[in-house]
């Protein structure tokens, strides 16, 4: 029995626990949520289930180490050296700026989630079912520190990087549920195609109940999706730079309203 117990050993140890998330996130990126199986994940890895389930519980554990670590590798260890972030930084902002190393993040998110279509529904799990676990922190700390290095108050630091977190995750989850939808057009369909025909069917409504549609539909046509996705961040920023920062059109934030008292 001890030789058999040493190769059992030797073969848990070559199977590591990073080794089967890499797997399960190869299975999620062909298949989706329904693809991963943990029958599915040891013919990938030619191994029997045992060895998995020394490294992890479940699937839903599987899920969470999968996710963790494409969020890991998303967000980048110095944002400021984010090439796309860089050439788009506004000029009065230096290189090396929190929101230069905002937007950093924020593009590191969108190609992750343009990349894992599965992510966008794992990573709204995390963030309301548990806000205690590895995705949830990471997210908020590495936006919250470039919050703080803004100058804004400690009381809405919490309200500040939420409104940038929900607006990046919102955003680039709508984004993938677009791609994933563009993907179940005819095939000869294309992207341009398909705008072109919503245009046109906003151009068409009535201008009397939507004034406002037509006058953006040939915006809709024409925009990019990556360059509207950095706008909305850049909107974001304004809208915190404007009410917390002194010396840029600073401006005490509202208070909330007052409520009614009941007799």
């Amino acid at each position: 029995m001890a030789p058999r117990t040493r190769r059992s050993q030797r073969r848990t140890e070559a199977l590591s626990r990073e080794r089967i998330v890499e797997a399960a996130v190869e299975l999620l990126d062909m298949a989706g949520e329904s693809g991963l199986t943990f029958r599915a994940l040891t013919e990938r890895l030619a191994t029997g289930p045992g060895a998995i389930y020394w490294h992890v519980a479940n699937k839903d554990e599987l899920l969470d180490a999968a996710t963790g670590a494409v969020v890991a590798a998303a967000l980048p260890v110095e944002p400021a050296t984010h090439a796309e972030a860089a050439e788009l930084a506004k000029p009065a902002e230096s290189p090396d700026s929190p929101q230069d190393k905002i937007r950093a993040i924020a593009f590191g998110l969108f190609d992750a989630i343009e990349d894992h279509p599965w992510l966008p529904t794992q990573l709204a799990l995390q963030l309301s079912r548990s806000p205690w676990g590895s995705v949830t922190p990471e997210i908020f700390e590495s936006i919250g520190q470039q919050v703080r290095a803004l100058g804004v108050p400690e009381g809405h630091w919490f309200t500040a990087a939420s409104a940038l977190v929900h607006y990046i995750l919102g955003a680039t989850g709508q984004n993938a549920a677009n791609n994933a939808s563009a993907r179940t057009l005819a095939p000869d369909v294309d992207r341009a195609e398909f705008l072109d025909a919503a245009s046109k069917a906003w151009e068409e409504l009535d201008p009397d109940d939507y004034p406002f549609i037509r006058a953006v539909a040939a915006q809709m046509r024409e925009h990019d999706d990556r360059e509207q996705f950095l706008a909305g961040v850049d909107l974001v920023l304004t809208g915190i730079t404007a009410l917390h920062l002194p010396g840029e059109q600073g401006r005490t934030p509202p208070s909330e309203p007052k409520r009614l008292l009941r007799g």
